[in-house]
């Protein structure tokens, strides 16, 4: 989310992994969006019982997304503090918190998953959580980088103890258990992001900066254990099977299938499992292209260095092909501008609408070469400006 830099005379020199790892996760994210626009409706992706392998894989790839998105966010907060105070940068990201809540509600809202101003549905998605994280970690700034990291992974650690608890409280909605605060007829508003333990993963990647202020060898040295240790304690405590997701995965009729039900881990909110299982290899990914970026990579590091700007376009665009489709197929497209009710995001479906996982990757990849010229174009225009507004995309 941040421009990332390192210090070095009289030049700016990004970190180009950081900037690797969040463009491919960018570009994975327009995947799953693509599923949701073009998929068949009301099949679950994950459930063992009714997906298939190919879609249950492509929406498991896509659950690296959101985790990597916060961490390095809090990565580039702390990497901020070499050309800002820490009363600059806990003001910085107040404000910019403000304005990523602000884009949720209106911006990507009206302008990208529903393209109506009606207000009969609003979710609350991750550019909520990750607003509310970066207002918190305007006050956890103040605090040494090692306590904000322990902070982080303490509530990364804990937050499944609390799975048990029940509430219509909508402050507990917000905080921990996805729900409705507001659901009588003609208005919802759900909590899909809630901000534990979101929150706590940005303050992790707070804890991260701190690495990235070492020359690559060190880091490298750091980074490789750190993923290692994580996956496998993925592995071990899900083989285990008593704490750290709120589903137990159990044999199924099928050794393929098995997997699945391990690997199906509760995102929302997300699990102990769910962030060991994505970000340990996370963290392997920075550990292997700290050092040089591989020339096939080299437009994700583009896509990378202005993230926000991705985000903001590659929604409405997926939205306004899937206008285009439903008209060349309908001759009318009314039900894309239409707020869906529940059970459908993010339109309500035309009879038999839903195309095949073929379809859905190929529209996926237009999308993508579609956006990067667009992305390498404002990229430029960002390293050769230093306008303030500019650090708000």
């Amino acid at each position: 989310m941040y421009a990332i830099t390192e210090a070095v005379p009289s030049k700016r020199v990004r970190i180009e992994s950081i900037d690797v790892v969040r463009g491919f996760i960018m570009i994975l994210m327009a995947l799953d969006h693509t599923r949701d626009f073009f998929g068949v409706p009301g099949v679950s992706p994950t459930d063992p019982a009714t997906t298939t392998i190919p879609l249950f894989f492509t929406r498991w790839i896509t659950h690296f997304c959101a985790p990597v998105f916060f961490l390095l966010t809090g990565t580039g907060a702390y990497l901020s503090l070499r050309k800002k105070s820490k009363r600059e940068l806990s003001r910085f990201l107040f404000t910019r918190g403000l304005w990523l809540i602000f884009l949720e509600l209106v911006v990507v809202r009206c302008f990208g998953w529903q393209f109506n101003f009606d207000y009969h549905l609003v979710l609350l998605n991750v550019l909520w959580a990750l607003g509310w994280a970066m207002i918190t970690l305007s006050a956890l700034v103040y605090l040494p980088a090692s306590v904000v990291a322990a902070f982080g992974v303490v509530m990364i650690a804990t937050h499944n103890l609390f799975d048990s608890v029940q509430s219509s409280n909508p402050i507990w909605s917000i905080l921990h258990s996805p729900n409705f605060i507001v659901n009588y007829p003609g208005r919802i508003v759900f909590v899909a992001y809630v901000l534990v333990p979101w929150v706590g993963v940005t303050a992790a990647g707070y804890g991260l900066g701190q690495i990235y202020r070492r020359p690559s060898g060190r880091r490298k040295v750091f980074l490789l254990p750190l993923g290692i240790g994580l996956t496998a304690a993925f592995f071990i405590l899900r083989s285990i099977n008593i704490y750290g997701d709120p589903s137990r995965w159990s044999t199924q009729r099928s050794a393929a299938l098995t997997v699945l039900s391990f690997l199906n881990t509760a995102k929302y909110p997300p699990s102990l499992l769910y962030l060991l299982m994505t970000l340990g290899p996370a963290m392997l990914f920075l550990w292997a292209v700290d050092s040089t970026t591989p020339g096939w990579l080299r437009p994700a590091l583009t896509i990378g260095k202005v993230p926000m700007f991705y985000y903001l376009l590659h929604i409405p665009l997926i939205h306004l092909i899937a206008i285009g489709v439903c008209y060349a197929r309908y001759r009318q497209a009314h039900w894309m501008f239409e707020s869906p009710g529940l059970g459908e995001f993010p339109i309500t479906a035309p009879p038999g609408w839903g195309y095949s996982l073929p379809i859905v990757y190929l529209v996926w990849v237009c999308v993508v070469l579609t956006l990067y010229p667009l992305c390498r174009w404002f990229a430029g225009f960002k390293q050769r400006r230093s306008d303030a507004w500019l650090s708000f995309f």
